[in-house]
């Protein structure tokens, strides 16, 4: 479906719920215009224009994945059309433009992450991979037998089964933070669980069963203050919040394309170049080696250390090109559209007899509108599928997160994520099939 790029931003422009900034930089995107039309925002992505089961789609399962809008879909066309090579700067012209819009969306996600050089960010296949590749390259350089690394009880099961298993070959031991009551990650325990054998705090920055947001700076900063690494997953707030990692003050973050309207497959693992030049390769293989003969190699610098092999052009393209879809949008109104829908779903969910939501909806706490929540007396694969029949789509299971859910005292939960093209009516639709299953669980 074809668009005119112009005709669709005066439209959005002169809309009432989300705003448009054209040309905006990162720093500028706390600055937006008044907000625009979600409705005009909805129409760029194709997803939406269908119906499930008789109804309207509803997607609020955009914490597993978000959809993508058209110009994602065409920028990944266009490449495959027109400048399909591998890329090199110094051969054919289509392996010239190949390179030449690799090296460009590499440049925009550390302009997006304000990196101070573009050789600090690494594609992956996303954040598994970014993760993994922490823990297999960096890992049995730095720990020995009876080091320590510093998670919480709160990690997706990628940013917890690589560390268990780096911990396992080198003898390490695993320390495990609690949160509070109400799912809140305070500083002041994971500066308890610190010793001298720590080598390495990892953390989420939002949770992805829960919701909020922790205190990643503060995080960050009692490592530091002991000069211990730090690595932060992510993959929920890179769609919501502005990455600074900077002023963050970690060593490594990890998160994922294909969570913030780019294609999948696509991943990106930020380091401190310090870090980067003394670790080893993680894949060995063609573009990473130079002058190669029976018994010695060159290896390339910096991230380009980690590219081995013919990389995936397309998909950083077109997360180069989400990226500025967001710019346009601003972090502002997002954040705006955010409060919303979290202040609504808080006010509707209320109505729901026996609906445990996982983690505090108290108005002012720090959160992105992420609801896992369990109805008594109903499995959620059964409430998944009740709400599929309604055209909704929702993640329902262990979320990769089974000791959270049990520290909340149960083992499944059913999960509403919502995003950019998210309306409030949505939100009541969910919120009816919520009520509708435990009036008949009742009965």
């Amino acid at each position: 479906m074809l668009h005119d790029r112009r005709a669709f931003i005066e439209t959005v422009a002169s809309g009432a719920t989300l705003a448009v900034t054209v040309g905006t930089t990162e720093a500028d995107r706390a600055q937006s215009n008044p907000p625009g039309d979600v409705l005009a925002w909805r129409r760029e992505f194709p997803a939406l224009h269908q119906h499930v089961n008789g109804h309207p789609l509803a997607y609020l399962d955009s914490a597993a994945t978000t959809l993508r809008p058209r110009d994602v879909i065409d920028a990944i066309s266009r490449f495959y059309e027109g400048d399909n090579a591998n890329p090199a700067d110094s051969l054919h012209t289509l392996a010239r433009r190949a390179a030449r819009q690799y090296g460009a969306a590499r440049t925009r996600v550390a302009t997006f992450l304000n990196a101070s050089d573009a050789s600090e960010v690494i594609f992956t296949k996303g954040t598994t991979e970014a993760i993994n590749l922490v823990a297999s390259a960096w890992g049995p350089a730095n720990l020995r037998a009876g080091d320590e690394i510093v998670l919480t009880i709160a990690e997706h099961y990628s940013n917890l089964l690589p560390w268990r298993a780096l911990a396992e070959r080198t003898g390490a031991v695993i320390r495990t933070v609690d949160v509070d009551d109400d799912g809140s990650l305070r500083p002041e325990r994971v500066r308890d669980a610190l010793s001298p054998r720590t080598r390495l705090v990892a953390f989420s920055h939002v949770s992805n069963v829960l919701g909020l947001i922790n205190p990643a700076a503060d995080i960050c900063a009692v490592a530091r203050a002991r000069q211990i690494p730090v690595l932060i997953d992510a993959a929920q707030s890179a769609p919501h919040l502005a990455l600074d990692v900077q002023a963050l003050g970690c060593d490594f973050l990890a998160w994922s394309s294909h969570k913030l309207l780019g294609p999948m497959g696509v991943g990106v693992l930020w380091s401190r170049r310090d870090h980067l030049d003394r670790m080893p390769p993680y894949q060995l293989g063609s573009n990473m080696a130079h002058e190669v003969d029976a018994t010695s190699a060159r290896f390339e610098h910096a991230a380009l250390k980690y590219q081995a092999g013919t990389p995936n052009v397309a998909g950083p393209i077109g997360l180069a090109v989400a990226l500025d879809l967001l710019a346009r949008i601003g972090l502002d109104a997002l954040g705006r559209h955010d409060a919303a829908l979290v202040d609504h779903a808080r006010e509707r969910f209320a109505r729901v007899p026996g609906l445990l939501i996982l983690g505090t909806m108290s108005a002012g706490r720090p959160r992105v509108p992420v609801f896992s929540v369990a109805l008594r007396g109903v499995p959620a694969a059964q409430l998944v599928q009740a709400l599929d029949r309604e055209g909704i789509a929702v993640r329902g299971g262990d979320m990769a997160a089974l000791p959270l859910l049990e520290r909340f005292g149960v083992h499944e939960a059913t999960r509403a994520s919502c995003y950019v093209y998210t309306t409030t009516d949505e939100i009541d639709h969910l919120t009816e099939v919520l009520r509708s299953e435990s009036r008949r669980t009742v009965a």
